[in-house]
């Protein structure tokens, strides 16, 4: 072996060497980094000797190139047995120096809960379903001529004033201001069978946004159509379901109203339960609130149902979920249904 040779390969030797030495000295994952970047890098004298081959004397270049891979292979094997060490000794450590108990609960997943609307909503399913009512559904994007049309409602009437309805790009097609043309789908699919039904779902209006009213809104709507059906029902009916809805001696009462779609009507209130009846912002100081508006089938509404007014009547009735669910928990704000807060919503 000539003394050329013999250079080289001692330089290669004295190179792993001064590496495992240095690697030795390496206390964490920074000081490996940067020992890799020294010995390992694309500057390292080992990876400089594979960059010169190309300049050395044919018979150099199988010693060079042999020797710079036992190097190479070498460091590298190092590298990853002390980087295990590391890694191993840095765990010790840290369940040395961190207090972990074991023998404390996991964090309990928290669960999940029905929105209060919710709640309420099935709690008039459940009471109606009692008196012999099944629900139906329908759509809540409508026609004008069913949302206001075939309910009676006038061309003129203020109600079909863009400043009150959500109207979409074409003008007879609207976002349902009430449940109340369900009456009319829930009527053309029941025919001419008698209907007892229930319509919930949600409500649209244009309106502005305070304390007691929201721009959207759940509605149930009611409807009873038959022979013989009398406003002594109605009252009996909406009775019933606030005596069991709220509590056996609710104060209720009845005022005259007027709705296109029925005839007579009205309006029932609640004593309100967050006042006691004294007046607070909610009732607006009367000591009643409004849960719904009432009244017989309209014979213009019913015939437009395909039933014949002089054969058959009915009665119908539109409630507010949010207001009632405001009474039961003494909820003096109707936002914080759609504000999303879980320090309201996990209360129920």
């Amino acid at each position: 072996m000539t003394e050329e040779q013999t250079n080289i390969l001692d330089q290669l030797e004295a190179v792993r060497a001064e590496a495992l030495e240095a690697l030795r000295g390496a206390k964490d994952e920074n000081d490996l980094l940067a020992w890799r970047a020294r010995y390992l890098g694309k500057a390292a004298p080992v990876m400089a000797a594979f960059q010169q081959l190309r300049n050395a004397a044919p018979d150099l270049r199988p010693l060079i190139g042999q020797k710079a891979n036992e190097v190479k292979n070498a460091l590298e094997a190092a590298l990853t047995e002390f980087g295990e060490q590391v890694k191993q000794a840095r765990l010790r450590a840290s369940l040395a120096g961190d207090k972990l108990d074991v023998t404390l609960p996991g964090r309990q997943p928290e669960r999940g809960r029905l929105h209060p609307t919710t709640q309420t909503l099935r709690e008039i399913y459940r009471i109606f379903a009692e008196m012999g009512f099944q629900v139906f559904q329908s759509t809540e994007v409508e026609l004008d001529e069913i949302n206001y049309g075939k309910l009676n409602f006038p061309l003129h009437h203020p109600a079909r004033d863009m400043q009150d309805t959500f109207f979409t790009t074409d003008p007879d097609v609207l976002l349902r201001t009430h449940t109340s043309p369900g009456q009319y789908h829930a009527m053309r699919h029941f025919h001419p069978e008698p209907i007892r039904v229930i319509l919930p779902g949600m409500c649209y209006r244009y309106e502005q946004v305070t304390y007691r009213s929201e721009i959207q809104f759940n509605q149930v709507e009611l409807l009873v159509v038959g022979e013989n059906v009398t406003f002594g029902d109605l009252i009996g009916t909406l009775e019933d379901f606030v005596h069991r809805m709220f509590t056996p001696d609710t104060h209720i009462r009845l005022r005259p109203n007027y709705f296109p779609f029925t005839e007579p009507s009205a309006e029932m209130d609640v004593e309100c339960f967050i006042c006691g009846g004294k007046g607070c912002q909610v009732c607006k100081h009367s000591g009643w609130l409004e849960i719904l508006g009432c009244g017989m089938v309209h014979p213009n509404v019913l015939r437009n149902g395909g039933y014949d007014p002089e054969k058959y009547s009915g009665f119908a009735a539109g409630m507010g979920p949010e207001r009632i669910t405001m009474l039961k928990h003494h909820i003096t704000d109707i936002r914080y249904f759609w504000g999303n807060d879980l320090r309201f919503l996990q209360q129920f």
